[in-house]
């Protein structure tokens, strides 16, 4: 089976979204913003892997674009929990660029479909 980027990179991301919470939790006592970030930054290899075993075309592209709009919201309680000194600034760059990148191939795919079905 081919090695598949997107499910290998939004999993690996997915972990460090679970540890970063765990330490929100235990180090920071943060549980309501630190929950939103699970939430969201772990549905966005849930929904990769909803994507990859869609029915159709187009069903893979509807995960797909759920998966993109799990990103940016994670983008945002990244931003917010460095803003309100939950995360550090290195924490921020970290996680930041991993979510930039998870941006930029989820958007990639999404154009490539658009662009083979116009």
């Amino acid at each position: 089976m081919k090695e598949n980027i997107i499910q290998i990179k939004s999993y690996a991301f997915a972990v460090r979204i679970v540890k970063v919470y765990q330490n929100l939790c235990d180090e920071k006592k943060e549980y309501v913003l630190s929950k939103q970030l699970l939430r969201s930054g772990t549905s966005i290899g849930a929904n990769i892997e909803e994507a990859i075993g869609g029915q159709s075309e187009k069903d893979f592209y509807a995960k797909l674009t759920i998966a993109y709009k799990e990103a940016r919201e994670t983008h945002y309680w990244i931003r917010l929990l460095t803003d309100t000194n939950y995360l550090s600034k290195e924490e921020n760059k970290s996680l930041i660029n991993d979510v930039d990148e998870l941006l930029k191939i989820i958007g990639s795919i999404q154009k490539t479909l658009r662009s083979k079905n116009s």
